[in-house]
């Protein structure tokens, strides 16, 4: 059988070597998953470098890897503003300033969080659509997973699916989210082996950075009208990005990106979803919790020249996707319906690779995506378990009857993104899909988030009305784009709704609170900035540490570094 990718025996022996250590983690994880604190958040005992390089890998699927290469491909560089832009300031606002709420309020999720503050329908809406929005993004993760097996052996597609289900079911269902964090650790170090040779062996046949720039300058020249190929200039410097933002307009580029992508989608994405978040509640300590996205924040800055170098190699070195980019239908591609800017890697893989970093390539893949879905369910299953199931259904149960519902909200999950895999399979660009789900779901929580933490006025009705209105509006104009009032290539539809979301959220909570009554001052003790006194996040092990492993000096550094990135490129 004609497969995408021919590999041969050495291959299947490191991809098997792989998968018998996934799944032994697995089983030596299942002591600490006894209990529901074990379960859900590894009994809060893990160090923040573990903790920080699992907050990462968590994040290292389908968006980075394969997403991120796709737009590597169709865009350039400008893509590197998910990374510097719209993640690293984030994170370091995540570790300085919120996980000490997080952390020391004692929840167990985001949601739970949420109910504390605002009271049990802003709860509830919230608990609602994290569990949608993390059951539509493992699906993401699984189609893509499909895919690998589907290029790998040939196996029709929803065969694919079923076999990459069952193993990520296994090992999360024995070890719960233990399993997943010291899995994820792995998988980190394994995709950064598979992916830097394919980098390095990628920019040694172009001639370096200098001839990746001349071919990518002679393919823009050359691109037909009808293709909408981006400007070699505007895909060969990360500002003002408007091959990303999809804005002509220079200024309002800048403006769309920074305030769309760097605020809204990204500090809803990192400071309010429980995928991430749920990692730092596992540290051992609050200044372990605290350091944990801001350890992360450090490999994070890296990553792209491991995920958007390589799509950016694929536009000039693999014939497929140089013809896809100027407009043309190719057979073939991973799934079998015809080439897509996702294949970049696989194609990448095909061309550079001999056989053993081949397998080590195969396996780097299958470990991002595994790590990507594994990371949705674990956090699904939480909510699940604990923010629906105990807090409406069934209250004051013992601990095993909800490590035991978590293990069958685990199951119902796997089977689910089987379905809504198929979903993520009709997009071309698997980022415009992500990028559309975040605007919906994590853009209006960070706008009640933000100011119910910052605003003691703000009251309960007005937590569940806000993101009502806030979801609704950034549907209202991603439906605007879909019939055709609002058109911007890229990414840019997905920046407008979050940010519609964003501030009608933010309008509609101002106002909602006006005509409503807040809860008492000493509710909000630990909840709210200015009634929480700074000694009830105090931990006693911060004193007898260096200047430079504490929380707030380290986001320094992170951030001078970020910034001086952001000026080379």
């Amino acid at each position: 059988m004609a497969t995408l990718i021919q590999a041969h025996w050495v291959d299947y022996l490191i991809i098997g070597v792989y998968f018998v250590a996934v799944l032994g983690i697995g089983l030596i994880a299942r002591r600490q998953a006894s209990d529901a604190i074990g379960f859900f958040l590894s009994g809060r005992s893990l160090p923040a470098w573990v903790t920080g390089l699992a907050f990462i890998s968590a994040n290292l699927g389908a968006v980075e890897i394969m997403g991120m290469s796709a737009n590597g491909a169709q865009i350039g560089l400008p893509t590197v503003h998910y990374f510097w832009i719209g993640a690293i300031p984030a994170m370091l606002f995540l570790g300085v300033v919120m996980m000490p709420f997080y952390y020391g309020s004692k929840v167990r999720s985001v949601p739970e969080f949420m109910r504390k503050r605002f009271g049990t329908g802003a709860h509830l809406v919230n608990s609602l659509s994290f569990a949608l929005a993390q059951l539509l993004i493992a699906g993401i993760n699984l189609y893509l997973l499909g895919s690998i097996v589907h290029a790998l052996l040939g196996w029709p597609l929803w065969v694919a699916l079923l076999i990459a289900a069952v193993i990520v079911l296994a090992y999360i269902t024995f070890g719960g989210l233990s399993a997943a964090i010291y899995n994820e650790v792995l998988q980190f170090f394994v995709i950064v082996a598979s992916l830097l040779p394919l980098t390095l062996i990628g920019l040694h046949r172009v001639g370096g950075w200098s001839g990746l720039k001349e071919k990518i300058t002679e393919a823009a020249a050359a691109a037909p009208a009808s293709a909408h190929v981006a400007p070699a200039v505007e895909q060969l410097n990360s500002w003002p990005g408007q091959a990303l933002s999809g804005f002509h307009s220079p200024v309002l580029s800048v403006i769309g990106i920074v305030f769309g992508l760097g605020f809204v989608l990204s500090f809803g994405y990192w400071t309010t979803n429980f995928v991430e978040v749920q990692r730092a509640m596992a540290s051992e300590s609050m200044t372990a919790a605290r350091k944990t996205p801001i350890i992360g924040a450090f490999p994070k800055m890296f990553v792209p020249f491991i995920t958007i170098l390589p799509g950016m190699l694929a536009a000039v070195l693999v014939s497929e996707i140089g013809q896809v980019k100027n407009g043309a239908h190719i057979a073939g591609g991973a799934s079998g319906l015809g080439v897509q800017y996702n294949d970049s890697l696989l194609y990448m893989m095909r061309d550079l690779l001999p056989n053993g970093l081949l397998g080590l390539a195969i396996t780097g893949l299958l470990a991002a995506f595994m790590a990507g879905m594994a990371a949705n369910i674990s956090a699904f299953n939480t909510v699940l378990s604990v923010d629906l199931w105990q807090t409406y259904v069934a209250k004051d149960k013992p601990d095993h009857y909800y490590v035991t519902v978590g293990r069958y909200a685990t199951l119902a999950a796997t089977v689910i993104a089987i379905f809504t895999a198929l979903i993520a399979g009709q997009f071309s660009n698997i980022m415009d899909y992500l990028q559309t789900l975040f605007g919906f779901f994590n853009a209006p929580l960070f706008a009640t988030f933000i100011v119910g933490m910052f605003w003691k006025r703000m009251t309960p009705t007005a937590g569940w009305v806000g993101l009502i209105v806030g979801t609704l509006s950034a549907v209202f104009v991603w439906l605007l784009s879909l019939g055709g009032v609002i058109h911007l290539p890229g990414q840019g539809t997905a920046f407008v709704a979050a940010s519609a979301g964003f501030v009608m959220d933010v309008l509609v909570s101002v106002l909602v609170s006006l005509v409503t009554k807040p809860k008492p001052a000493s509710e909000l003790v630990g909840f709210v900035y200015s009634e929480t006194p700074k000694s009830h996040f105090h931990d006693p092990a911060l004193a007898s540490m260096s200047w430079i492993s504490r929380p707030v000096p380290l986001a320094g550094i992170a951030l001078v570094l970020v910034i001086a990135l952001n000026f080379a490129f």
